[in-house]
């Protein structure tokens, strides 16, 4: 008897000491806050980062009282160095496009080509493709303004079209290089990347058909969202918009054109590199070029770009003075400027929740389980990015800890890259920027992004996993 209360006396001490406690701490504030409370969500996730870093403090070595504050504020600043402009630009673009008529002639050249019950397909394909040179949050700013105007036009399943954005772009970012995601894995564990590539084609096109349109129809006729205020934009106008006659809105080509800049410039500096290793003779004329292509190929300026090309279409289509057109585009900055800041802050509680060291601890928890190394790679993955919100650093973490047992593998690497980024893909909540970003920009509530994005993101983990089990019993390479 006494063995087993010294027993469990030092596993409570154990676990008192160990990261968990700051995760279990972290859940339950952001609950409370949140949840039960209700509070801002900027506020609620505020005060929960604040928390954990003080629980750090009194736990993680190194970590004094002082970095809960600063270290919560350098955080924030650097999630807002990331998505700031991008989703401020991302305001206007929306707002520009939906008011208009720009999005709204995009979502009828969807319908007439496609038809009408297709138009899921649509955007699914489109986010999809979008996202293997352009990140997912860039896809989602510009894809949302046209599922919010695809459900003012037909009237429902708004459910569908914001599941089908973000399973699209979701996907790709994760198994498809050159995404920055599985690109970093591919180099760590020295994946080649033409096959790379090849399998994370065959792994994402399963993937976001079971999480976009399988679960999105399936969720679609569960849940019913409405059209909320959002972006700067009310559902009025839009609604009003839905109804205007085709003559009264912009072409096809000038409606794309916002779009079409933002991926272009995005995907010609992500091109570069690889089409310097294909064409060496044009080596010297690409290196000049080089400087230019990466500024303007970067987030931030290519989406002000697009920013500029929207607002400038939008002046031309309506009939405001540019007194009132400044006024429109400064309530979508009002409106960009709220959301930029719960998914900086969102990011932050991520980040004071990594510092505690919960991934690595996970991770090291896990590395000695006796079952195969790519669903083990996929498990450590999938609980780090539980734990601390991170996909990225999810595959990061998992990819350090399974690149030494490569030489154990009896398949090709690539499918070990498409194991990490299946795993690290699962479950995006409240630790994880994207959550919320998903959330204020689609104008949904908690409940509903829980409903649709986080189980998206699970599914398409589960069938990637899946997916390469599979494949890699067929075709071990």
């Amino acid at each position: 008897m006494e063995y087993r209360n010294a027993n469990a006396a030092h596993m409570a001490i154990e676990f008192a000491h160990s990261p968990l406690v700051t995760f279990a701490v972290g859940l339950a504030l952001v609950v409370l806050l949140l949840v039960v409370w209700d509070l801002p969500a900027f506020i609620g996730l505020t005060v929960a980062a604040f928390s954990v870093g003080l629980v750090n403090a009194v736990f993680v070595p190194d970590f004094a009282f002082s970095q809960a504050a600063t270290e919560t504020a350098t955080a924030f600043g650097n999630g807002m160095a990331g998505i700031g402009i991008p989703i401020l630009m991302a305001a206007i673009i929306g707002k520009s496009m939906l008011e208009s008529g720009a999005a709204q002639r995009v979502v009828r050249s969807f319908q007439s080509l496609l038809g009408r019950e297709n138009s899921d397909v649509a955007l699914w394909g489109s986010s999809t493709v979008l996202a293997i040179p352009v990140f997912f949050d860039s896809v989602f700013y510009l894809l949302a303004p046209l599922a919010r105007s695809m459900r003012a036009r037909i009237g429902d399943n708004y459910a569908l079209y914001i599941v089908v954005v973000g399973a699209g772009a979701a996907t790709t970012h994760v198994f498809v290089p050159p995404t920055p995601g599985p690109l970093a894995v591919a180099s760590e564990i020295g994946a080649d990347l033409g096959t790379t590539m090849l399998v994370g084609a065959a792994v994402a096109v399963p993937s976001a058909t079971m999480g976009g349109l399988v679960y999105g129809r399936w969720i679609n006729n569960r849940i019913d969202i409405p059209l909320r205020d959002t972006m700067g934009t009310t559902t009025e106008e839009l609604e009003e918009r839905a109804e205007r006659d085709s003559s009264a809105l912009p072409g096809v080509l000038e409606s794309v054109a916002p779009i079409v800049i933002a991926v272009a410039l995005v995907g010609a500096s992500t091109a570069l590199g690889p089409l310097q290793q294909a064409l060496p003779a044009l080596s010297g004329a690409l290196t000049t070029i080089e400087p230019a292509v990466a500024f303007f190929g970067d987030k931030n300026v290519a989406l002000t770009v697009a920013a500029i090309a929207a607002a400038l279409i939008y002046l031309r289509w309506t009939d405001l003075a540019r007194s009132e057109w400044e006024s429109e585009l400064t309530e979508a900055l009002k409106s960009g400027g709220n959301i930029a800041a719960i998914t900086a802050m969102g990011g932050a509680f991520g980040a004071l929740l990594a510092a505690s060291g919960i991934g690595s601890y996970l991770a090291n928890g896990l590395e000695g389980i006796g079952i195969g190394l790519l669903v083990t790679a996929w498990l450590i993955a999938a609980i780090v990015r539980i734990a601390q919100g991170s996909a990225t650093a999810a595959m990061l973490t998992a990819a350090g800890i399974m690149a030494p047992l490569t030489g154990q593998l009896n398949v090709h690497t690539a499918y070990l890259v498409m194991a990490i980024g299946a795993g690290g893909n699962i479950c995006s909540w409240y630790p994880d920027s994207g959550f919320w970003l998903v959330k204020e920009i689609g104008g949904l509530t908690q409940a509903e992004t829980l409903q649709t994005w986080t189980v998206v993101t699970t599914i398409i983990s589960v069938t990637g996993l899946v997916s390469v089990l599979v494949l890699s019993t067929l075709f071990p390479l």
